[in-house]
């Protein structure tokens, strides 16, 4: 997670109660507001370095008219902080969104189409690209080193700049008004979010030795208890461990959980269980000790495919996914580790010894940690390959090592390197296609 200037002071959390936003509720209930406009629902996406309000859905007392509709008939204003790079201070300073589609749908939620479908709702899209719109923020910063979670409250407002009309009797004309236009009046957010994706996973909690695990999960759609699905196993970075106040913030700060489950992403439109856990740092092995016995339990419960288990890190998680596939290789058949901690020697042994094919990314310019550790963990993995008998060639085919410079990066965070590496189907296709070695009997 990159930090402004390296970190977060921890005075700026105490501004998150009076920045967040407006609690849920009625439009009807605030003072100034009319009530033809019934509901107003933010719509969230996971994109590449985050989750963001992608549209909002706007709920009206009768069938809209979506002739009547454009681009300029609403505008929407939102916060323009962003937790890699801003301070907490900035959560509240809103600017315009652009307004991408505006169409009519009969449920609070997009259409892929962007064609209009009768109903009562109108849902305006917006432009990812926009600086403004991201839900995550700072949850806590019990070290140097901050903590984020899902703002509660989104502060996302909405202007009705035209009148809004019912369907017309006869089909003709533009109908009755459901609303004036109303210009001056900015309208917060009524309802909780429609979150794509991420609304998709359950939450779950392995307790042992005193120390809990929370994860979310996402079976496929058509989950079939009687097939076999690969596992993708995902651990979040530092900041996206488990603090008490943040559950699930490791589905949408970033790419990495959601990405599996969309072929746009991976290339590949074969089912994948995605599970996500969170961390408490406290300590590679430990965690380690933790997630394997979670892994055991997760296996023997879902109908996984066994020789199709992976692990794929941001930062933080690097450290787990060492430690786990050096205590359990036979659990894995392969990793992908973005922006990581080095592998130690013994690790590294074991790791060979097992034969588990990793790739590891890394900015050129990391400002967390130093692209050398990205480059010895390739060397020494690959000579411990070497010194099992493997060639070279074959050493570099088992440890495979791509280094972004700064001009890979979408966002000028050079410490998420899941953000290129994930923008690549190919990396994400290659780690899909490691399987471990059919058994006798399998």
């Amino acid at each position: 997670m990159r930090l402004r200037n390296g970190l977060i002071p921890l005075a700026a959390t105490l501004v998150l109660a009076a920045a967040s936003g407006t609690a849920y509720g009625s439009p009807g209930d605030r003072p100034g507001t009319e009530d033809a406009i019934r509901s107003i629902t933010p719509i969230t996406t996971v994109y590449t370095y985050g989750q963001k309000v992608s549209a909002v859905a706007i709920e009206y007392g009768g069938t809209v008219n979506p002739r009547t509709l454009d681009t300029g008939t609403f505008s929407v204003r939102d916060t323009v902080y962003n937790f890699r790079f801003n301070p907490i201070e900035d959560l509240p300073k809103l600017a315009d969104r652009t307004v991408t589609h505006t169409y009519t749908n009969g449920v609070a939620d997009t259409r892929s189409d962007h064609r209009s479908t009768p109903g009562r709702y109108v849902i305006v899209e917006l432009d990812p690209a926009d600086t403004g719109g991201n839900t995550v923020v700072v949850s806590k910063c019990p070290t140097f080193l901050c903590t984020v979670k899902v703002n509660p409250e989104l502060p996302t407002r909405v202007v009705q700049r035209k009148d809004v009309h019912a369907q017309p009797g006869r089909g003709a004309g533009k109908g009755p008004i459901l609303a004036r236009a109303t210009p001056r009046e900015s309208r917060p957010v009524t309802e909780k979010p429609v979150n794509h994706l991420v609304d998709e996973f359950t939450y779950g909690s392995y307790l042992s030795g005193g120390m809990v695990l929370p994860y979310h999960y996402r079976l496929p759609k058509n989950y079939q208890p009687g097939r076999a699905y690969p596992l993708m196993v995902v651990l979040p970075g530092h900041g996206m461990g488990w603090d008490g106040d943040n559950l699930g913030v490791q589905l949408a700060a970033d790419i990495p959980a959601t990405a599996w489950l969309q072929p746009q992403w991976t290339g590949s439109s074969e089912d994948v269980i995605v599970l996500a856990p969170q961390h408490q740092r406290v300590g590679g092995a430990a965690e380690a000790d933790l997630l394997i016995k979670l892994l055991d339990q997760f296996v023997g419960e879902f109908a996984v495919d066994t020789r199709r288990v992976y692990a794929t890190t941001v930062s933080y998680g690097s450290q787990l996914l060492w430690a786990a596939f050096a205590k359990r290789p036979d659990l894995f058949a392969g990793g992908l580790v973005t922006g990581g901690f080095p592998v130690d020697a013994a690790q590294a042994t074991a790791i060979a010894t097992a034969e588990v094919p990793v790739w590891i990314t890394h900015g050129e310019h990391d400002h967390l940690l130093n692209v050398s550790g990205a480059r010895n963990s390739t060397t020494l993995l690959r000579q411990a390959y070497e010194a099992r008998g493997k060639s070279p060639e074959q050493a570099a085919d088992l440890v495979r090592y791509t280094e972004y410079a700064d001009s890979a990066f979408t966002s000028p965070d050079y410490h998420a390197a899941f953000g290129p590496t994930y923008e690549d189907s190919g990396i994400l296709r290659w780690l899909l296609a490691r399987a471990k070695p059919a058994t006798a009997g399998s």
